[in-house]
């Protein structure tokens, strides 16, 4: 039987943070409020669009994996931000990388987009469609944001990682997964003003406006995740004490502790990266992946389950089994290039560029199906 083992993994973070306290200059809040309600006291500020970021994640996966470009049979990317609709981003990434043998696709799930993406390419190489596969998740929200919004513009921030798939006969990779969605909700988290239900009705380029109910989203997600990663246990044939670390999605840290406790994972098991990058969506799961591979958590065949939910409202969980190396067989020589802006400046240029908001405030409340 064939498996998809992960070879290689690496993450691209944005090199400017943006903290509580520069939040705190713009909209009325500080560091307490935002901290005590959500566990996030910094993130990223992206000054390059999701397929650089992509890119030096996926170049570094490859390098980790020990795999050429050219090896490639597929490029996934999971993402919600895409530098444009159409031609897809996976595709400007495999261009960057000179993956000239790889189909190209992208993955909208929000949130879960990585992980539905694993799933993808994890299907894919089980039925031999391909060999080997890069699965990336990123993001760069900091241009779609409503920076007015405290309830989402405290939440956010950009980032990448990615890690490489590739066939194997020995029962490693992911074992089992559970995904859904409460489609019923989709309306509770919507970001209006993205996508063609706005395009000619005089809603200026980037100017959004969330719909986030957040007690409804809180109340979707703990359920969401906790009967996920029940089910993809019970297909793996294992229960939580068998698990040596839970990697969820990171969205706020009050979410984390319920579905840690509802699925009866001790605290010293679930991995956290919440405080320092905040909900990075797509790239949330991955990123927190490598810096747990990076910081010694993934031992030589742990297992690991990966909690996570979105927009829409997708929800899934995987239950990943890990191989013997936990150290990367190369080093990717692919770097971004230098940031001469602070986070907070580039929050600030953002705002300005969007111009007066309310003048686009028809256009957002143009009618959608539910």
């Amino acid at each position: 039987m064939t498996y998809a083992a992960i070879t290689g993994w690496g993450k691209c973070m944005p090199p400017a943070v943006l903290t509580n306290a520069d939040l705190a200059s713009f909209i009325e809040t500080d560091d307490a409020w935002i901290t005590s309600r959500t566990g996030i006291r910094e993130r990223r500020i992206s000054h390059v669009p999701v397929t650089s970021l992509a890119h030096v994640a996926a170049a570094r996966a490859l390098a980790c994996a020990g795999l050429a470009a050219g090896d490639l049979d597929l490029v996934v990317l999971g993402s919600c931000s895409y530098d444009e609709q159409v031609p897809n981003s996976a595709s400007g990434v495999q261009a960057l990388l000179g993956a000239g043998n790889a189909a190209a696709m992208d993955v909208n799930t929000a949130c879960t987009s990585f992980l539905y993406g694993l799933s993808t390419a994890n299907a894919m190489i089980r039925t031999g469609v391909v060999r080997n596969a890069v699965v990336i998740g990123v993001e760069v929200i900091s241009p779609f944001m409503d920076w007015t919004n405290r309830n989402v513009s405290v939440l956010f921030g950009d980032g990448a990682a990615a890690v490489v798939l590739q066939a194997t006969d020995e029962k490693t990779g992911l074992l089992a997964e559970k995904l859904g969605c409460y489609a019923d909700a989709r309306h509770i988290l919507r970001v209006r003003g993205m996508g063609a239900a706005y395009a000619n009705r005089g809603v200026p380029l980037g100017v959004t406006g969330w719909d986030f109910d957040g007690q409804e989203i809180f109340k979707r997600a703990v359920h969401g995740m906790t009967e996920a990663s029940a089910a993809a246990l019970g297909r793996a044939g294992l229960a939580i004490g068998d698990i040596d670390l839970v990697v969820p999605h990171q969205a706020n840290l009050r979410i984390i502790e319920f579905v840690g406790k509802r699925i009866g994972a001790p605290q010293d098991r679930v991995y956290l990266t919440v405080e320092r990058y905040g909900n990075m969506s797509a790239a949330t799961v991955p990123v927190a992946l490598v810096d747990a591979i990076e910081e010694g958590r993934v031992k030589p065949g742990a297992r690991i389950i990966t909690p996570a939910f979105g927009g829409g409202l997708t929800y899934c969980a995987h239950v990943i089994q890990w191989g013997e190396r936990t150290t990367p067989l190369g080093v990717s020589p692919v770097e971004l290039p230098a940031c001469d802006k602070s986070a907070l400046e580039m929050v600030r240029a953002i705002m300005a560029a969007k111009g007066d908001a309310a003048g686009a405030a028809k256009g957002l409340d143009a009618p959608l199906a539910a």
